[in-house]
């Protein structure tokens, strides 16, 4: 895996972190479920137009996707819950990858216009 792409996943992570306190207090599930989709993703997929994604790339991403969702429902990595356990508890579905696919498709449109717009 590339390193930049695996520090700006930990970094994302600290940021994370950072807001502990926010994610596993007594809200309304719902409530930190936007609030994780506003916050978190926003700082996640920043410049993820850009990347070149990789299957490890994928992985790490999906993983970290998942690092949140059980964070957010205080379950440890070693408790024998499954990913699709998980996501059924926050009543969520991987969207992460599904994000940045979106933006990055949004982004080529915009380059391939401006690109167009000069040839006349």
């Amino acid at each position: 895996m590339r390193k930049k792409l695996r520090a700006e996943l930990g970094w994302r992570r600290n940021f994370f972190l950072d807001k502990r306190k926010l994610f596993t207090g007594k809200m309304n599930l719902e409530l930190k479920k936007r609030i994780v989709k506003c916050l978190v993703w926003s700082v996640a997929t920043y410049a993820a137009e850009t990347w070149t994604l990789r299957e490890a790339d994928r992985t790490k991403i999906e993983a970290f996707e998942m690092w949140i969702w059980r964070r957010l429902e205080k379950i440890s990595w070693r408790d024998k819950i499954t990913n699709e356990d998980v996501l059924k508890k926050v009543d969520e579905e991987r969207s992460l990858l599904n994000k940045i696919w979106q933006r990055k498709h949004r982004w080529i449109g915009h380059v391939l216009r401006q690109f167009s717009a000069r040839d006349f």
